[in-house]
């Protein structure tokens, strides 16, 4: 597997655009959520480097902190989203000649579609969380680059949502633990929600200072 923290832009792009099933909108939503992590990341260094936003710079270190371990975090799971996929994909090719390997095979594809769900929802977790620190970083932070704090939030929050369709689309794969799509299911519920007022909350925080 590609480790796409080290490939470049237009090799992932290719690699994203083509037929093969990975790296599809898992990684992509993880990405992105590198992304918005490196622009808070940018928004803190902004602040944490004048000494005119001196008064800030305990309330936005922590920020800063907290995105640069995301953004290493959301590299890894681009990576194991792709894998993850690349194992249901393993898993449907198994053989199934006689009624063990049948058996076999169904329990190899409910497995690996049980981690195609868990990593996405690890990426919207983790995206909702340092959404989560936005607003203080809109509030505290350099003004001047107050839109690019409103950009971060908008690539965590269509993050969360892509990786919340993988959530969704995969769990078919796992219909038999009905306890586990249930979970699932509410969690996602509570994280879209969530999300959604975070990302509200900081583009009006952002839009105030126009």
């Amino acid at each position: 597997m590609t480790d796409f923290a080290n490939d470049s832009l237009a090799g992932f792009l290719d690699a994203l655009a083509s037929e093969a099933p990975t790296p599809g909108g898992g990684t992509a939503a993880a990405t992105a959520a590198a992304m918005g992590a490196a622009l808070a990341e940018m928004v803190a260094a902004l602040t944490l480097s004048k000494e005119k936003y001196a008064e800030s710079h305990e309330a936005v270190r922590p920020i800063a902190d907290a995105a640069r371990v995301a953004r290493r975090d959301f590299l890894a799971l681009a990576r194991e989203d792709a894998e993850a996929y690349d194992a249901v994909v393993a898993a449907r090719r198994l053989p199934r000649s006689s009624e063990e390997e049948k058996a076999a095979r169904d329990r190899a594809i409910g497995a690996a579609n049980r981690r195609a769900t868990e990593v996405p929802m690890r990426t919207a977790r983790a995206a909702a969380a340092l959404l989560g620190r936005l607003p203080l970083l809109v509030e505290r932070g350099n003004p001047n680059a107050a839109s690019d704090v409103g950009s971060a939030a908008l690539l965590l929050d269509a993050a969360t949502e892509a990786a919340l369709l993988n959530v969704g689309i995969n769990l078919s794969g796992v219909a038999s633990d009905a306890g586990f799509v249930a979970a699932m299911q509410q969690e996602t519920a509570e994280i879209q929600t969530e999300a959604q007022r975070l990302r509200d909350q900081v583009l009006a925080a952002v839009r105030r200072l126009f």
